[in-house]
């Protein structure tokens, strides 16, 4: 018999069906607590600043073929830089010592799976940190 496409809202308490992790309403909440990207600290000096730096540096993504992204399996990574991700810091951190986030040198060029896959593993918790 297939499994059913539906799951309960991963939210404790939340009797919501839905097709993936939380329901419309918890989604929503969390946006909103989640704010925007402006609020998060990406203004115009990440988008004119470091993001362009940092793909023109990079724009193979630098994954080193480690284990935990999906799409490489142990090999390096040849697709296109999509992301400009902070590291070896992440932007938080750079910003609480005091230093500048905006600095092409603190980052990289990932493509999307690897970036997803690096920042799940980097910051547990996705929205709730």
């Amino acid at each position: 018999m297939p499994r059913s496409r539906y799951t309960v809202c991963s939210v404790p308490g939340c009797p919501e069906y839905t097709t993936r992790g939380r329901c419309d309403d918890h989604r929503s909440e969390a946006e909103q607590r989640r704010g925007t990207a402006r609020q998060r600290g990406y203004g115009r000096q990440h988008e004119q600043r470091f993001r362009p730096a940092v793909l023109k540096c990079d724009p193979i993504c630098t994954c080193p073929g480690c284990t935990s992204c999906q799409p490489t399996k142990g090999r390096a990574c040849s697709r296109a830089s999509v992301h400009a991700d902070h590291w070896p810091v992440d932007r938080r951190t750079l910003v609480a010592r005091g230093l500048d986030p905006n600095d092409p040198s603190r980052g990289r060029g990932l493509c999307p799976p690897c970036h997803s896959s690096h920042t799940a593993a980097e910051q547990p918790g996705g929205w709730n940190t």
